[in-house]
Order: structure tokens, then C-alpha cells, then sequence
């Protein structure tokens, strides 16, 4: 496949917490053979330098398209761009409220945006606790929308034994929404639980 004809999936992240999600999501999409067009928001940097040991030239360096969020002419802006979809993780409540303005500032909130008007899927791995009930409505309008709303929880079920692994399953689940199955995502009635046909 070339890399004109191999699938695109826009990956966004944000500056909440939980860059950790995003990461996973850029190293599920290279080892799915899904080419990846990587948005960082300005404050996303700030949560890489607090949260790895990674520059953000390093996260940049694991996508096979980057992108200036500036850059509202870039090719993910358009939506005759064809993509799988967009995912943020992890998505910020401010970006999450841009999206829902429908006023965008930035490429990503612009890329966001497009996906939603072109049917395709945006799923935001919301990352904020408690919720006021601001959120909550902010949530209703852009399921309302089409997106999906897919916080990052833990699959308990999943007995994960690192929290690599809960990372991964929550990001894989993710990733079940634009049709891709990623090896370790721990599935019931297929790894876990009770095995379909047993009696």
C-alpha cells in the first residue's frame, strides 16, 4: 500500500492531562499500518515536558504527518481531505467547549470541525473530573453533533497489570469506533469473561 492509499486517521492532543493516550494512539495506528496526521496543541507541550521524559520533536517524530496548529490551510482542514476520522486524546475541556462553538481557533478545533461536517467519526477522550454541569451540556451538544464522547476509564474486567495496559485498552476501544481492532486490546467473551460457545 502507498502511503497516498493507506488509511488516515487525524490524531489531536490537547493539554489535559493524559499524554499518555495519545502516544499509545500514535504507536497503535504504526503497528495498524494507519498513517497518522499528528495536531499538538500549544499547551499539549507543556503536558509532554510534565508528564514524560519526551521533547515534543520526539512525540512529533512518531506521527508520519505533523502539523503547526496555526496552519488552518493544512490539508486536515479541508474536507476533501479523506480520513477515517479524528481522535483527541486526550481532549481538554476547553477544546472540547471550542469544538462544540463551532468557533475554531486553532487546526485542531478547525480539523475537529471539519470531521464533524463531513460524517465522519470525532472521538474525544474527555479528561476532566468532576464534571459541572456546564460540561455535561457541552457533552449532550456534541453527541447532539456526532461525536463521541469516550473518556479514558479502566477496564477493570481487562485485570490489567500496568497501567501501560490500561492506557492501551482504553485507547484501543478508542480505535474500535473507526474499525480498527488492535492486538492488545483484551476483548469479553474473547480473552476475558466467559468464552463465546462455552457452555
Amino acid at each position: 500500500m502507498t502511503q497516498a492509499t493507506e488509511p488516515r486517521l487525524i490524531i489531536g492532543i490537547s493539554g489535559a492531562s493524559g499524554v499518555a493516550y495519545g502516544l499509545s494512539a500514535l504507536r497503535a495506528c504504526r503497528e495498524l499500518g494507519v498513517q497518522t496526521h499528528l495536531i499538538l496543541s500549544r499547551a499539549a507541550a507543556l503536558t509532554i515536558a510534565q508528564e514524560t521524559d519526551l521533547s515534543v520533536s520526539d512525540v512529533q517524530a512518531r506521527a508520519d504527518v505533523v502539523y503547526k496548529t496555526a496552519d488552518v490551510g493544512a490539508a486536515v482542514a479541508s474536507g476533501s481531505f479523506k480520513t477515517l476520522g479524528m481522535i483527541i486524546a486526550p481532549c481538554s475541556v476547553r477544546t472540547m467547549s471550542e469544538i462544540a462553538s463551532g468557533v475554531t481557533s486553532s487546526l485542531l478545533t478547525r480539523s475537529a470541525d471539519v470531521t464533524l461536517k463531513e460524517r465522519r467519526p470525532l472521538v474525544l477522550m474527555v479528561r476532566e473530573t468532576p464534571l459541572h454541569l456546564g460540561h455535561l451540556r457541552t457533552m449532550v451538544q456534541l453527541a447532539e453533533m456526532g461525536a463521541v464522547i469516550a473518556p479514558p476509564l479502566p477496564a477493570f474486567y481487562a485485570k490489567p497489570t500496568s497501567l501501560d495496559e490500561m492506557v492501551d485498552q482504553s485507547v484501543g476501544r478508542a480505535l474500535d469506533l473507526f474499525g480498527l481492532s488492535w492486538a492488545p486490546v483484551k476483548r469479553w467473551g474473547q480473552d476475558v469473561g466467559p468464552v463465546t460457545g462455552e457452555a
